[in-house]
């Protein structure tokens, strides 16, 4: 499938932008660097010479690639030494639509976040998360097992 006609581009950024986004930002909680990592992503996909074998194939290999991508952001030495200016000034970022649970699991560690995230949210099962996460099923099962135990901590609170 040629990926550089402009309905393909469409397609694809009306199809998983807001996905790319909310995964982006669930690892690195701004929407800036979410942003810089959506346009990353399409830029690789556009300019390069991909095929897949069906749309889950793609949308896979997409959540994979953001996922690494966000890595990749977050080992960046800029990254290391600097901090944002919302912790600067202390002012929270505006937050997506208001949910109580949402705050909730942003609150988690980044490994029960995303496998939450994917499993809740976007359907994937603990084997799929775990391919795409490059993880044990175990490991996932344990983030979510954990995940969950620590939302229901914050919940009775």
């Amino acid at each position: 499938m040629p990926y550089m006609d402009s309905k393909n581009a469409d397609r694809l950024i009306n199809t998983y932008a807001d996905m790319i986004l909310r995964i982006s930002f669930m690892y690195l909680k701004q929407t800036c660097d979410a942003e810089d990592i959506c346009q990353d992503i399409f830029l690789k996909l556009l300019s390069g010479e991909y095929t897949f074998d069906s749309p889950a194939h793609e949308k896979s290999w997409i959540i994979r690639t953001t996922i690494n991508a966000c890595k990749d952001h977050l080992r960046t030495a800029f990254w290391k030494r600097s901090q944002t200016i919302d912790a600067i000034l202390e002012i929270p970022a505006p937050n997506a639509p208001e949910s109580e649970l949402l705050d909730l699991v942003m609150c988690l560690p980044r490994n029960y976040r995303v496998s939450i995230y994917l499993h809740y949210y976007e359907g994937y099962q603990v084997k799929e998360i775990a391919a795409m996460y490059g993880k044990t099923e175990n490991a996932i099962s344990t983030y979510l097992r954990r995940g969950r135990q620590k939302l229901r901590q914050m919940l009775d609170k």
